[in-house]
């Protein structure tokens, strides 16, 4: 493939619902351009774009594939993206990269949850889209019916392009609205010029208005002249659907069959004609001189680029993908991580195909390609030279709120785990592990509970180490209701010096629960010598750390050293700390000790019509309406006061009642006494996990 510059450049990223065609239709591009000679199917596992061993044997996309192909004059770097709700991190690696969208509907199944998810994706990364029907060979595809229900939800901006023209219930040709002629397929990639046929007309009016509403919206003389019944000229039309398509105030809609690859030369002639090339300009800091760097993909500039996705495998090794947004990039060259003060040289250069490696000697600025065997660098990292040293802002991805705790199978694969972890958080942005030191357990975080399986069969597939999934341990604590008085007396004798401590306690709850204890003394006439006051302190200070109710930390508590007794020889630190550990454990069960489980506040996106279902979920799971308020017309904002282990399972709940189209946030609030039911739960189950203390 030749070098193209940045005016003949595509970057463009392929979504929509699960398994609503899109590598189907990759396929059908990849064979329409000439870039295979045959056509792969997915049921069969050799397709270009999904060739991971769990796509393949899953059959749907789960990794972001990168498929360059030419096509009139210019290189169209397509990212097909997986559709399942979990995977949005691969969904906006690609977004990161890319100029504009392609959203695909199956033509069967109409405007689905991940339809909008794309749209909404699209308006959060400013991106000029257009929309290919597909399955437009199925009897039961209608392609008028996805035209209405896009045009109500998202307005005057929806073109339609094209009709299909069908003979006998079969999807034979189309009609090209904006220029109002007509065509049929003779062959695969073929077609003829007809007539338009008589019973198209009908339907075809009203595509037409609603193409020349879309075209009369974009400026003030052309609404003018629609209101006036003035007929737009071609010329007119084709303008201001170019400027306007590239601008993202128009969205065309264009149909097709992937599974047939027809309509989908129309497809690619639409990518070249009516999405932009990589024009929006990249801004960086020089942080040499912290002066503003403008990436605008002038081939002759410094070399500025970035990280938008990492590729690391067992077997093919570690890639940076990266999109050049100022000068060129050669092999030896000299590349400079400024966020990591790390300068390396390229070693070599690729054009990823799918899993295919193709070795190139550059890449232009506004092309995507792929740097091998970067060992210091991630996702998000700013590539630059040292001489002039540039940093873009960081990646923004969806912030992972799922967990689950997981456990080594196999005794002594730790290093194993924890090294097959490190790649896959590398590859996926979306997945983190934290060791939770608290609850002794370790914890991996995903956007939904299916990618954290993903991950688990990855890792036994890919990197042979095994890893199980279990519900995870919440970090209750314990605090007091009462006041109250205990003596603690430390005796020991085994002849020699022995040990003697002796304090009378005071404890009384604190109303601040955000730490665990106050210490004070009120001791009178030194019968406690004060160089032992530390010593009973440090006695409360461990005390706390494990409480005698259920082994859980403690809080809101406050001790008084009230008075004692001291031995002038046996007396010791560790006499005094052990005799108020004794103290605190005779009097903790007068102290009327709760649980408190944390409770977190959960922020939830959802359309309003799931308003209700979703209240009512949370009542089950013990939460506490704080309020509701309106985001925008048809989408309601719900606050929420919840326990957090009732969010153990959540995003699968949220995404069955919204179809997907439910987002949330949660953060810790703070703890509050838990139900008599679920303390006495937690207390059985931790039993042996009391320590005893001997006096």
């Amino acid at each position: 493939m030749k070098d193209y510059l940045v005016d003949n450049i595509r970057n463009v990223a392929i979504l929509g619902n699960g398994g609503c065609g899109k590598t189907t239709l990759v396929e059908a591009m990849a064979f329409n351009s000439s870039l295979i000679n045959k056509l792969g199917r997915i049921q069969d596992g050799n397709t270009i774009s999904d060739f991971d061993k769990e796509e393949i044997k899953r059959q749907f996309s789960i990794n972001t594939s990168i498929i360059p192909m030419e096509w009139g004059g210019c290189k169209i770097n397509v990212f097909d993206t997986p559709g399942q709700y979990d995977l949005v991190g691969e969904r906006e690696e690609a977004l990161s990269a890319a100029d504009a969208a392609v959203i695909v509907v199956n033509g069967k199944n109409g405007v689905e949850p991940g339809t909008q998810r794309a749209w909404k994706l699209c308006d959060k990364y400013n991106l000029p889209r257009l929309v290919f029907v597909t399955a437009m060979d199925d009897d039961n595809a209608s392609y008028r019916e996805v035209v209405q229900v896009l045009t109500e939800l998202y307005g005057k901006k929806i073109a339609p392009f094209h009709q299909p023209i069908r003979e006998n219930g079969k999807f034979v040709g189309y009609v090209n609205i904006t220029k109002m002629n007509a065509r049929k397929f003779t062959g695969i990639a073929k077609y003829e010029e007809v007539e338009i046929p008589d019973y198209s007309y009908e339907n075809l009016e009203k595509f037409r208005e609603t193409l020349i509403e879309s075209v009369a919206s974009t400026s003030d003389d052309l609404m003018e002249a629609y209101f006036n019944n003035q007929e737009f000229t071609q010329e007119e039309i084709d303008e201001a659907l170019k400027v306007n398509c590239c601008q993202g105030t128009i969205v065309p809609v264009t149909m097709g069959s992937g599974l047939n690859v027809n309509g989908v030369f129309m497809l690619l002639n639409d990518i070249v004609r009516f999405l932009p090339a990589p024009t929006k300009t990249k801004i960086g800091i020089n942080i040499k001189n912290d002066d503003i760097f403008e990436g605008n993909y002038k081939c002759d500039g410094p070399f500025a680029a970035q990280v938008v996705k990492t590729i690391s495998d067992p077997f093919m090794g570690k890639y940076s993908i990266v999109k050049l947004y100022s000068g060129t990039l050669s092999t030896d060259n000299n590349i400079f991580n400024a966020a990591k003060n790390s300068e390396e040289k390229v070693p070599r250069l690729y054009m990823m195909r799918g899993k295919e490696l193709i070795e190139v000697k550059k890449i232009i600025a506004g092309d995507i390609g792929a740097i091998s065997k970067l060992t210091n660098t991630v996702t998000g990292d700013t590539l630059s030279t040292k001489s002039i040293p540039i940093i873009f802002d960081a990646l923004a991805f969806t912030k992972p709120y799922t967990y689950m705790r997981y456990s080594i199978t196999n005794k002594g694969d730790e290093d194993k785990v924890a090294t097959a972890l490190s790649k896959l958080m590398e590859e996926d942005v979306t997945l983190k592990v934290i060791n939770d030191k608290e609850n002794r357990q370790l914890l991996i975080y995903g956007i939904g509970e299916h990618q954290l399986e993903l991950a688990v069969s990855k890792l036994l597939n890919k990197y042979k180490v095994k890893i199980e999934l279990s519900k995870p341990k919440f970090a209750f604590r314990e605090t007091i209701t009462k006041s109250a008085r205990a003596q603690g007396k430390y005796k020991k004798q085994s002849g020699g010096h022995g040990q003697y401590g002796d304090v009378l306690m005071e404890f009384k709850p604190l109303d601040d629960r955000e730490i665990s204890y106050r210490f004070e003394e009120k001791v009178v006439g030194g019968s406690v010598p004060k160089n032992f006051y530390p010593a009973v302190e440090k006695g409360i200070e461990e005390s706390v750390v494990k409480g005698p109710l259920a082994a859980y930390p403690v809080v809101g508590i406050k001790a008084i050293l009230v008075d004692g007794s001291s031995h002038p020889v046996d007396s010791s630190e560790m006499a005094f700390k052990m005799a108020s550990k004794l103290a605190f454990r005779n009097a903790y069960t007068k102290l009327g000790p709760i649980l408190l489980e944390p409770i977190g506040t959960i922020v939830i996106h959802t359309p309003e019509q799931f308003t209700g279902d979703i209240m009512g979920d949370l009542n089950k799971r013990r939460g506490r309406v704080l309020g509701m308020s309106l985001e925008e017309i048809g989408s309601q904002i719900i606050a929420a006061d919840i326990p957090m282990s009732e969010l153990f399972g959540y995003s699968t709940k949220l995404c069955s009642i919204t179809g997907g189209l439910g987002e949330f946030s949660y953060e810790f609030a703070r703890y509050e006494e838990a139900p008599e039911h679920i303390a006495k739960k937690e207390i059985e189950e931790r039993a042996s996990k009391v320590d005893k203390l001997d006096s």
